[in-house]
């Protein structure tokens, strides 16, 4: 994320109330998506450093240059300038950076180009503290993920598919492996469903001493491609990759240990299946054992197994299984005296953190309750206490705790109600406490431990101000009991000069994803003033959390398990039902809107759920399951041959000649996730039924549908249908 100088944010702020106070207080699109008007302070990546009392954060001059900076977490002084770019011959942006572990020599990132959502290769740069020089890391084409060594001797990366190191002294670059090729062999870094649903890019990690590098090797050549048109040419172009779709075909997988300087390769041997996943990897304490989580292809038994790097076997210290799913995490953590290990699991009902004993099968509840643990900060180890977050006081928020590693001792550390979220120095001296509610922008402050406030970093305050200016209505947290007896949690946003004797039109977001949220206590950036702009326009905007979504146990969360979209659409119903129901409500009018999962229960609550919704904007979304990938349709449905019958119920193709009112559909050609497949599909299916509806698609968009202009056309476009059609 690019970040810019106190300055530049105080000319905007200054300009966005000068416009504010010229204006109706009348929000516009405008306002929203190209202007500054609405410009956050953010957080300046910040980042701490080795001496556990500083922190470094970027800054860009207002020619945009980079600049690094360091400041004390106590006193906010800037006490030195790690880097500067105008004084340095980097040619380009740098989008960013990483420190290597003595913090002599700094990796900047110029050139970035993604590949998919999360993955991307670049140019990066070595900066020499010392003697202020500057040298590439490699030649010969954009590299991806590099990572010093622990002694920072060397740099690891991954360029065409191949893994690399090169030595800082001699400047020499040795290619470790040699069978990487585009769409067949991917070494070091994930393959495309892994980067999407296990959430790692980068697939290799150097041993503890630093003499060994643990790496994935992925065996793409029998996974079936996708092809999509790029529209960039005379002739278009195809772009092809390798997409797993449900019940298909998966890569080959296998973890590798290369012992250095000999080369020497040995294979972690993980067992003799041959359909499954590995969706963890990392070093423990100990130089020459390796830990690896491995998940069979129903993703409902997980195994964390233990690895000789020499000699490549396995033996099994930990097992957890589900009549569901096992959830996977980062919250696995080996301590420094060898024997204890941090697991979170949900098997209580609850997510929870344990501290586990490597020697035998006891473990230590940290937390326990029936609430959901949602986040793990680590621990401190020198005084026995682990942090972490919880939905403990309610769904709907979010607050920081500390625990000793006995399980005894909690205690609440962020005080503020709404949504808090930590950043932790290296020793735990200090964190970062970002905190919003549904109302109020991010405010950032520096915290001891046990959440005493030092001092604000950033309150926004600026931002507040211009808000004020503008007609806004807070957003409302509600509740209501379902028919058949299950309480939902909703928001709701109402237009300005409200009258309860008036009957008012109702717009509904929604997401309703597995695990997922859209009611939290939380600010929620442009698109809340996007409902604010709704509101001011005479709707009523509001937002239901179905069955099926996060922060309530997982009886809630995986009650929709091999039937999605069945309960969710159940739900948004019953929510539009009991809107219905209040005198303020005009029941006629109703609509719905979502993206990816979003858009999946949009469709469906147009079709499934009608006659509820009189309007309906499905964007990207999933149209029959069979389309999406591997790993995240089998986690929740296993595969199209083992539960035919749960894909037919979930599929929108299925409820096609149900369709009423009026359906707005918009999908990017460039779509690498939900494949613009989904809405081709889908528009087959109606015009085969003979039922109307509008459509539109931006060529070459990926899943955001998002670059220069693009938002604020979309934006326009479906408040216009809108107003239209609700």
């Amino acid at each position: 994320m690019k970040h810019f100088p106190v300055l530049f944010f105080l000319i905007v702020s200054l300009n966005s109330c000068v416009y504010a106070q010229q204006s109706s207080g009348v929000l516009t699109l405008e306002d929203i998506w190209t202007r500054n008007t609405f410009a956050d302070e953010g957080t300046d990546d910040i980042r701490s450093m080795n001496d556990d009392e500083c922190y470094s954060t970027m800054h860009y001059t207002e020619q945009g240059k980079l600049l690094i900076l360091k400041q004390n977490y106590f006193t906010g002084k800037i006490t030195d300038t790690l880097f500067s770019q105008e004084k340095a011959s980097v040619p380009a942006l740098i989008t960013g950076y990483e420190f290597s572990p003595d913090e002599s020599q700094i990796l900047l990132t110029t050139g970035h180009e993604k590949i998919y959502r999360h993955s991307f290769k670049a140019d990066f740069y070595l900066f020499d503290r010392k003697t202020k020089s500057v040298s590439p890391l490699s030649a010969g084409g954009k590299q991806q993920y590099p990572l010093f060594s622990p002694d920072g001797k060397k740099v690891a990366f991954v360029k065409e598919n191949n893994l690399y190191i090169k030595d800082l002294a001699s400047g020499k670059e040795d290619q470790l492996t040699s069978d990487g090729k585009v769409n067949a062999i991917i070494n070091g870094a994930s393959d495309w469903v892994y980067s999407e649903e296990l959430d790692f890019d980068r697939a290799f990690e150097w041993s503890p001493a630093g003499d060994k590098i643990a790496f994935y090797r992925f065996d793409e050549s029998d996974v079936r491609e996708y092809t999509m048109p790029v529209y960039d040419s005379l002739y278009p172009s195809l772009h092809r990759f390798k997409y797993p779709k449900a019940g298909e075909q998966n890569a080959d997988v296998r973890i590798l240990v290369i012992s250095l300087p000999e080369k020497e390769i040995t294979s972690i041997k993980t067992g003799d299946e041959k359909d499954y996943y590995i969706p963890r990897m990392k070093w423990t304490r100990n130089n020459n054992l390796l830990a690896i989580l491995k998940m069979n292809r129903l993703q409902n038994r997980v195994e964390l197994l233990i690895a000789d790097a020499e000699s490549g076997q396995c033996h099994t210290v930990h097992t957890e299984k589900s009549e569901t799913y096992v959830e996977i995490t980062n919250d696995l953590f080996f301590l420094k005296d060898g024997r204890h290990y941090t697991w979170s699991s949900e098997k209580s009902g609850y997510n929870h953190l344990y501290l586990c004993s490597l020697e035998d099968s006891s473990e230590t509840a940290l937390t326990h309750g029936n609430w959901d643990m949602t986040q793990f900060y680590g621990i401190d180890e020198e005084k026995g206490v682990a942090y972490y977050q919880s939905a403990e006081e309610s769904p709907l928020q979010r607050h920081i705790y500390s625990v000793h590693t006995d399980g005894s001792g909690k205690k609440k550390i962020s005080s503020a109600p709404g949504t808090n979220d930590a950043e932790f120095s290296r020793r735990f001296r200090y964190f970062v406490n970002t905190h919003s509610d549904a109302n109020t922008p991010e405010d950032i402050a520096i915290c001891r431990p046990d959440g005493r406030k030092i001092r604000v970093v950033a309150d926004n305050a600026s931002l507040c101000k211009t808000i004020k200016l503008f007609h806004i209505n807070k957003k409302e947290f509600f509740s209501f009991k379902t028919s058949g007896g299950i309480m939902l949690n909703g928001w709701m946003i109402k237009p300005p000069g409200f009258d309860p004797s008036n009957k008012y039109p109702v717009f509904f977001n929604v997401y309703g994803g597995p695990g997922s949220q859209t009611v939290t206590d939380s600010w929620d950036s442009r698109s809340y003033l996007w409902h604010q702009l709704l509101a001011q326009k005479g709707y009523i905007v509001v937002s239901v959390d179905n069955r099926g979504t996060g922060a309530r146990g997982t009886d809630f969360k995986k009650c929709t398990y091999l039937r999605l979209g069945e309960i969710e659409t159940a739900d948004q119903v019953e929510a539009a039902k009991y809107l219905s129901s209040l005198s303020y409500v005009d029941g006629k009018r109703i609509g719905i809107f979502g993206w990816s999962y979003g858009g999946y229960l949009t469709s469906l609550c147009m079709t499934k759920g009608a006659p509820c919704f009189k309007a309906g904007i499905a964007v990207a979304p999933v149209t029959d399951w069979k389309f999406y990938d591997s790993i995240y349709t089998e986690r929740y449905l296993r595969t199209p041959k083992e539960n035919e019958e749960g894909y037919e119920i979930s599929s929108v193709l299925t409820y096609t000649g149900k369709l009423e009112g009026s359906l707005l559909l918009i999908h990017g050609t460039g779509d690498d996730n939900v494949h613009f497949q989904n809405s081709a599909e889908l528009v087959k299916k109606l015009i085969a039924s003979g039922i109307k509806f509008d459509s539109f698609f931006y060529p070459d968009k990926d899943h955001s549908i998002g670059g220069a202009n693009t938002r604020l056309h979309l934006y326009s476009m479906m408040t216009d249908f809108i107003l239209k059609n609700l």
